[in-house]
């Protein structure tokens, strides 16, 4: 399977509190909720056709829980494109500590994470999509496990909280595979990866 990562971005990279306040060592109660604006029915009928073409999704612990808790709990999320497609596929969530899942067709991959996320790629099937989840695209990206990014940006510099790409970390080349912009701002892009970049 490719392994693609479905991200929401501020401009200046902010992935946290995009939907509204979070407890964090940086406050964000001012800030939290910075995608809500922008969300209109184009971008969320985009977000629906990202999810839909996935065949399965993995997730890390914080953001299986939030998930599970939302679109796999509440009727008119579930009925939703986006909570169809989550409910209707396998899901894969990287914790040590999650013993026993309640979303239906979850199964928690407790040990080695890149190894196991390596062997579920080398699975047949399209695309395992990785939605949110910070840390654990950083550990995929610093594995080379990733072959795509999903990139919704959304015009806003936020100035505080996590960011997307570490202040360090490994460099990786991209190719820009496709692209296009809501009339709201929000831009939608997908990079494929490719290797180490080359310098001048």
């Amino acid at each position: 399977m490719k392994l693609t990562t479905n991200t929401n971005v501020s401009v200046d990279g902010v992935m946290q509190g995009l939907g509204g306040p979070v407890k964090a060592a940086v406050s964000l109660s001012k800030c939290g909720g910075w995608a809500m604006p922008h969300f209109d029915s184009e971008t969320a009928a985009l977000t629906g056709q990202v999810y839909g073409r996935a065949d399965a999704f993995l997730f890390g612990r914080w953001t299986y829980e939030v998930f599970a808790g939302s679109w796999g709990a509440i009727e008119d999320m579930k009925r939703h494109p986006i909570g169809e497609a989550l409910n209707s596929r396998p899901k894969y969530v990287a914790s040590t500590t999650l013993t026993d899942p309640g979303w239906a067709d979850t199964t928690v991959l407790s040990g080695d994470v890149a190894a196991a996320v390596g062997e579920l790629k080398a699975q047949p099937g399209g695309e395992l999509q990785v939605v949110g989840s910070l840390s654990l695209v950083r550990l995929l990206l610093d594995h080379d496990l990733v072959d795509e990014i999903i990139l919704l940006t959304y015009p806003v510099v936020v100035g505080q909280g996590r960011r997307l790409f570490p202040d360090s970390g490994p460099d990786t080349a991209l190719e820009l595979v496709e692209s296009r912009a809501t009339a709201g701002g929000v831009t939608f892009q997908v990079y494929r990866t490719a290797g180490r970049p080359q310098y001048g």
